[in-house]
């Protein structure tokens, strides 16, 4: 927990530094304001609560004996844990919306949960970490969250780690141009949205098996070779081509070619961009650019996702209300830092400085020695009970405490203290003035 709250305080100093104000949403939601928002496999990892009292009572007998389940749900669940932040942050804004200034920029860092299968970088309850800004459909948001990430990410000390971008307006143009209707997009970016996990000739199975068209099948190879495009603006070039008579793709690779070349002049680093003609984003609100995170050889997915929104107040009576965010995967992120062993030295359980209680000695100026390192900004702590001293340096090597202060009778009447460190051996004899600037000088080197 003490590595988790240093990345939780870390991305709320970058969120803050951005201008994001905190906000705080209920674990649960009416199931209705869920349902149909997460696409059509979202909606199967939706935690149902059931009804209180006696759910069954009112369930219609005949549901009840087909065992039509879906049919069934909605008769004896009215709520659900949430499964993400961004739709109760949309509810959150339309209630509120005569209280809060636009755009409004928002982060938030609290506990969702999937009914997913639990394994490596899969978890039923995770925490998000998310920024989000609403209330303008300018582009400089995406830049803003762009550099939020990249910003972020470093502060983290993640290694390696890669900005995907793409735009849902491309992807259509692109399932256009291998011959998938309107009609059919979304079957065609659930399909795709599964390449890195069934691979391309799984996704050609799955293409078959929703009934999607044999061109969409002969071009998926193109759509992966652009995948190996490293530089972002080569990538943007190669899609341009691919997409010469679809004018609302283009529009879309101008907006992104600005988003790049923009985050590139303000310090974001080219290496860890990318353009993903095929990153989908399987979440049914996305309508503009839409953004993943990855890792070089991490051992889990995508740490980091986001994306534009036109209209997801609509849903709550509030049309218009165009928003873009972006959600750090804590739970994700934890697993990479522990797998490249990459988190900082910190000490283990946050205190500067142990006094120890002497056998015989003075209380009163133990406990207002205490009192002065903690009105000092330091962490300390009075050791409770009077035991021998080997007792007590064992417990503050045991909780990786570097600094201990003793006051022995000597000290006592010299009017100092005996401040030592833990870590290398030494010890003197100071004022607690001089006691606490070594200290504090320690915290900052």
């Amino acid at each position: 927990m003490v590595r988790r709250q240093w990345m939780f305080d870390t991305l709320r100093r970058v969120f803050e530094s951005h201008g994001f104000v905190p906000i705080q949403t209920p674990s649960f939601e009416n199931l209705s304001t869920l349902t149909g928002k997460y696409g059509e496999e979202g909606d199967q990892l939706i935690f149902k609560i059931l009804n209180n009292g006696d759910y069954l009572a009112k369930a219609d007998d005949a549901l009840l004996a087909s065992k039509d389940s879906k049919a069934l749900t909605p008769r004896i669940s009215k709520k659900a844990l949430r499964y993400d932040l961004t739709v109760p942050f949309a509810r959150f804004v339309v209630m509120n919306r005569n209280e809060l200034s636009f755009p409004f920029k928002r982060y938030q860092i609290q506990n969702v949960w999937r009914g997913d299968r639990p394994g490596k970088g899969r978890y039923q309850e995770f925490t998000q970490c998310d920024c989000d800004i609403i209330g303008t459909d300018s582009t400089l948001c995406e830049l803003e969250l762009v550099q939020i990430f990249s910003e972020g990410l470093t502060a983290l000390g993640v290694p390696g780690f890669r900005i995907m971008i793409n735009d849902r307006r491309v992807l259509a143009a692109l399932a256009a141009a291998g011959g998938v209707g309107p009609e059919q997009f979304t079957d065609w970016t659930v399909a795709v949205d599964k390449l890195d996990k069934i691979g391309e000739e799984g996704v050609v199975r799955e293409f078959e098996q929703r009934g999607l068209p044999a061109s969409a099948s002969a071009q998926l190879p193109s759509l992966v070779a652009l995948r190996n495009h490293l530089d972002p603006l080569e990538a943007l070039d190669a899609m341009s081509a691919m997409l010469q008579d679809h004018e609302a793709g283009q529009e879309a690779l101008v907006s992104l070619r600005e988003l790049v070349e923009r985050a590139m002049a303000t310090g974001v680093s080219k290496d860890c961009l990318r353009i993903d003609a095929l990153l989908a984003r399987g979440l049914d609100y996305y309508t503009g650019a839409i953004f993943e995170v990855t890792v070089d050889d991490a051992p889990v997915g995508s740490i980091c996702g986001g994306g534009r929104y036109d209209d997801l107040t609509g849903i709550f009576g509030w049309s218009g209300m165009s928003g873009v965010g972006v959600s750090f995967g804590a739970d994700r992120i934890e697993d990479v830092l522990n797998h490249f062993d990459a988190w900082p030295a910190m000490v283990s359980d946050s205190l500067d400085v142990m006094v120890v209680q002497m056998d015989g000695g003075d209380l009163a100026q133990e406990l207002s020695a205490t009192a002065s390192l903690r009105d000092a900004g330091l962490s300390s702590e009075l050791y409770p009970d009077r035991a021998k001293l080997k007792k007590q340096f064992k417990y503050a090597n045991d909780r990786n405490v570097r600094w201990v202060m003793v006051l022995g009778e000597d000290e006592r009447n010299a009017g100092k203290v005996m401040l030592k460190d833990m870590h290398e051996g030494a010890q003197d004899v100071l004022t607690m003035d001089e006691a606490v600037s070594r200290v504090q000088a320690s915290r900052l080197s």
